[in-house]
Parts: structure tokens; C-alpha cells; sequence
């Protein structure tokens, strides 16, 4: 591989089919890193940050496949990108320890991800799930990754780890990059409760990549809307690429599924609808049933070429199998040039 060029590490957990959310928000940036040149890029299943919260066994083993599947079905491409089973390069656990001999836990506890997963699972508090920033560091560094594509509330770990990095460098003479945050100019995909993000984690909040047509119409038509009639506020800092406005119906108050299907419109039929159904709203009012309706059959649209490209790779057993084979020994050779260089910088690899 090139050294010239720019190589990034991306990766999505193992809790579950990819949903619109990840669609929007990563995987067309992945997509459109992958068509780039000037960049190699490792693609893998974070599964073993799956088990940093409660999880069930067979669930998975099973979403351990419903993504390798997912990444196939939307383009990711085995001959330019390296896909791989994070848990399948052990690498990862050994310098993540190593690095965890350079981080405080105080430092470990004020990281905001990790206050937000203690109030979601306050008996679950654990070990991994406090050293999970840590794992995340290691998985960028055992591939010297420049640039690694995540969500925002991820930065935070991306400064992390280049502080251990810069740590890791002057106390070792270690030669890691910093590794920096990258956005992919994804989009920000409102969960369908008008509550957060689009979120595996959240029942109720997204849509899967292979829900049928009469299951997103169920979904879309859950979303929370009011009236149909109210006020607009646009926004002048908009956070994303899309149009952002807030919303508030005829009682003044915040209408957020409102902005959630506003935001969903904008993706799937573009920003002059958007602005239609707003000014339709602060005038003679919105009909949101037949909104809902378009909508969930232009989304469904949207969706139907990855799930018959699913439907076929389902079929391909050996061919997956294959894949995921090839895409782990790629990554378990860079993982072991590193590896080596940290063991002899750390003291591991000889006496003398």
C-alpha cells in the first residue's frame, strides 16, 4: 500500500442491522473515502465494543453478520477497502493495555460518552465500558490511521487518543500519528421519537436498512407531529448540510418530530419540498398523513436495491466467509508491525 497516502479507520458496532442513521451519518462517507485516491481505508465490525454494554450472545453472533452483509450490500468493497472483524485481531486488547498504562481513570470517568452510558445502565457499569475510549485509541493507532470519520458525540475520543498518542510518542519514542477527527459531512439523522439521534440502542428511533415498505410506513407514521399549523424559526448555524429549522406549533411549544420528519423530507425529496411543507405550515396548515405516507414510500425506494444486493450476498455463504477471511489477515498485518514496533519501544521484545 502507498504510504503516501492518508489511511482511515472507521468502524460501527456489531448491535444490530445498520439503520438510516448509519446510512446518512457514515457509511456514504465510508462510500465516497473508499472511491477517494488519496486514501486507504480499514473498514471493520467494532464487535468487540458491542460488549462494553448489556448484551445477549446469540444476538451477537447474529449482528456480527447483519453488518459484515450490511457493508457489502451498500458498496463497501473488499478489493479497496479492508474489512474487517475487530475481534478477530487480537492486537487490538494488547495494545490497548499497553495504552492504558499511560491513562488515569479520573481522565476515563469525565469523558461525557461514558456519564451518559453509566445513566443508561447504572448496574452496568464496568470495566470495559469505562476503558472503552481507551480500546477505541487502540484500534486507531494499531493502524497509524491520519483520519478517522465519526459521529460528533465521538470526538471526544478522538482527542483522547491523540493525547495518548502525543503521550505514547514522547515517553517511547513511539511513531504514531495524531489521529484526526474527520467529518465526513455526513448528515445528523433525528431519532423518529424526536427525542436524540437515530439509535440502534433506542427502540422506536430508526429505521433498518431492511425494513419493508409496510414497516416504515408503521414507523414514519409513529413519529410525533401536532396540528399541522404553527411557526418556523431558521436557524443561521446550521450543524449539518441540510436546512435546519425548529419548529413550534400554535401553542409556542417545540414541535420536534415535526423537525424529524422536516429533516427525513429534505433527504428523501430534497430542500424545495422541505421549504413548501414550511411555509405550507405556518399558513394554511400541513395534512401529515399523506406527508408520512410519500414519504415512507421514497425511503422504501431508497432502500431497495441494498436490501435485493442483501437478499443475494444471504445466499453467498463462502463468498462472505471469504471476504471477511481475507479482510481480517490484511488488517492482523498491519496490526503486527505495530504491535512489534510498541513491544520493543515498551521494552517487551529483548533483553539487550
Amino acid at each position: 500500500m502507498s504510504k503516501t497516502k492518508q489511511r482511515v479507520l472507521s468502524g460501527i458496532r456489531a448491535t444490530g442491522q445498520l439503520h438510516l442513521g448509519n446510512y446518512f451519518g457514515a457509511i456514504k462517507g465510508m462510500l465516497a473515502l473508499q472511491e477517494d485516491a488519496q486514501y486507504e481505508t480499514f473498514y471493520m465490525v467494532a464487535d468487540a465494543h458491542s460488549i462494553t454494554t448489556p448484551y445477549q450472545v446469540a444476538d451477537l453472533r447474529a449482528s456480527r453478520l447483519a453488518v459484515v452483509l450490511d457493508y457489502l450490500a451498500v458498496g463497501l468493497d473488499p478489493q479497496r477497502s479492508v474489512l474487517f472483524l475487530q475481534s478477530a485481531v487480537p492486537q487490538h486488547f494488547e495494545l490497548s493495555f499497553y495504552l492504558s498504562s499511560l491513562v488515569s481513570v479520573a481522565k476515563m470517568q469525565h469523558l461525557p460518552t461514558f456519564k451518559d452510558k453509566v445513566k443508561q445502565h447504572p448496574e452496568n457499569v464496568t470495566m470495559a465500558l469505562l476503558s472503552y475510549p481507551i480500546l477505541m485509541a487502540a484500534d486507531i493507532l494499531l493502524y497509524k490511521a491520519n483520519q478517522v470519520p465519526v459521529g460528533v458525540d465521538q470526538k471526544p475520543h478522538i482527542e483522547a487518543a491523540r493525547e495518548i498518542a502525543r503521550k505514547c510518542n514522547s515517553l517511547y519514542r513511539t511513531t504514531f500519528p495524531l489521529p484526526n477527527f474527520f467529518n465526513l459531512a455526513g448528515e445528523y439523522i433525528p431519532s423518529l421519537t424526536g427525542e436524540g439521534k437515530m439509535s440502534k440502542t433506542v427502540d422506536g428511533s430508526y429505521i433498518n436498512l431492511s425494513d419493508d415498505l409496510a414497516t416504515i410506513e408503521k414507523k414514519i407514521a409513529r413519529i410525533p407531529t401536532d396540528s399541522g399549523k404553527g411557526q418556523v424559526k431558521s436557524l443561521s448555524t446550521a450543524k449539518t448540510k441540510l436546512h435546519d429549522s425548529v419548529y413550534f406549533d400554535a401553542n409556542g411549544q417545540e414541535s420536534k418530530g415535526v423537525k424529524t420528519l422536516m429533516i427525513l423530507v429534505e433527504l428523501f425529496a430534497g430542500s424545495s419540498l422541505r421549504k413548501e411543507y414550511e411555509a405550507s405550515y405556518q399558513k394554511q396548515g400541513l395534512r401529515y398523513a399523506e406527508i408520512k405516507k410519500d414519504l415512507a414510500k421514497l425511503i422504501f425506494e431508497e432502500l431497495m436495491p441494498i436490501q435485493e444486493k442483501r437478499a443475494k450476498l444471504e445466499k453467498q455463504v463462502d463468498y462472505v466467509s471469504a471476504v471477511i477471511e481475507e479482510g481480517n489477515k490484511k488488517a492482523q498485518t498491519e496490526a503486527t508491525k505495530t504491535i512489534l514496533e510498541v513491544k520493543d519501544k515498551f521494552g517487551f521484545n529483548s533483553f539487550f
